[in-house]
């Protein structure tokens, strides 16, 4: 029974002498790792709302030119005020609210992807300066979200890293402190930017 006790009394003990000595070092790491992946976070939302600001003015610029095409302005509409109503509280981006986030934001890329392919058959559209450089500036903004995005899972992949390394993962089990930051995931064929260029030559 003595035996028994001092063991335990050492265990605690131990437990103590890391909890005081690692426990600090891992905490202050785990929240600049976290804070950097929360900054970049901020960035993917950035591009996407860039995107989401461009589209109200390709629509508008086209609704002229493409007039018999209202279904499909409709959609693209609908799916751009689905992706703009769902956020992510970047202290607490879980698998399922990123996988949510994904959702609506696909949505977005393949109404946007055929409402450009309906538009290619608008020459008149096509040779609109403005809507040209609304479809380049598209352009540019979606190789942002894919830039962007790849620089969050490298962000997020040092803190999860850190979290479940031992003995980090045992410090945090016992503490409750941080839980893992989900990853972009990428589909077959979402590992690049979508294509938006149109040949305005035609």
């Amino acid at each position: 029974m003595k035996k028994s006790l001092i063991f335990i009394i050492a265990v605690v003990a131990i437990l103590a002498i890391i909890g005081f000595t690692m426990g600090p070092k891992f905490y202050n790491t785990g929240i600049d790792l976290k804070e950097n992946a929360t900054a970049q976070w901020g960035n993917v939302e950035s591009a996407y709302q860039r995107r989401a600001d461009l589209i109200p003015n390709i629509v508008n610029t086209a609704k002229g030119y493409a007039e018999f095409e209202q279904e499909t302005l409709t959609k693209v509409i609908e799916a751009r005020s689905k992706a703009t109503s769902i956020t992510i509280d970047p202290t607490n981006i879980t698998p399922e609210k990123m996988a949510q986030f994904q959702q609506v934001q696909e949505n977005m890329t393949g109404a946007l992807s055929r409402l450009l392919a309906v538009f290619e058959r608008y020459p008149d559209l096509k040779a609109n300066e403005n809507f040209k450089e609304l479809i380049n500036e598209l352009e540019r903004t979606e190789n942002r979200i894919n830039v962007e995005r790849n620089r969050f899972n490298e962000s997020a992949r040092p803190f999860n890293k850190h979290i479940q390394t031992f003995p980090n993962n045992m410090i945090n089990n016992f503490v409750g402190k941080f839980d893992q930051i989900a990853y972009f995931k990428a589909k077959e064929g979402s590992d690049v930017a979508p294509n938006v260029e149109f040949d305005f030559s035609k």
